[in-house]
């Protein structure tokens, strides 16, 4: 199994920056594509952003491009997602997952990806 650990959320003013880590420990070979979520309270969880773990070009959520970007370090095993110019609508539960094939068309999907962190909060104050 692969096991995903988040950090780097936490509080800041609109108009700042956040950088967003995902540790991944255990069978990584198994990870072809990583991706970030986020879940705000009453609404249901969204894409956020996703990469291949050989590179390629990423993928986002029309509401975060041009402000978010997600970048990986095959070597450390880690996925990062660096928030710029952030939004009081950015405020969320974010999440790192895995998934352990080619995603295509489905890597804005949450429920294809395989393996899943416990979240990182981050809360942007107007």
């Amino acid at each position: 199994q692969v096991q995903l650990v988040e950090s780097g959320g936490g509080l800041v003013q609109a108009g700042g920056s956040l950088r967003l880590s995902c540790a991944a420990s255990g069978r990584t070979f198994l990870i072809y594509v990583m991706g970030w979520f986020r879940q705000a309270p009453g609404k249901e969880r969204e894409f956020v952003a996703a990469i291949n773990w050989s590179g390629g070009i990423p993928k986002y959520a029309d509401s975060v491009k041009g402000r978010f970007t997600i970048s990986r370090d095959n070597a450390e095993n880690m996925v990062y997602l660096q928030m710029n110019s952030l939004k009081s609508e950015d405020t969320a539960v974010y999440y790192c997952a895995a998934a352990r094939r080619y995603l295509g068309s489905n890597t804005y999907y949450g429920s294809w990806y395989d393996f899943w962190g416990q979240g990182t909060q981050v809360t942007v104050s107007s």
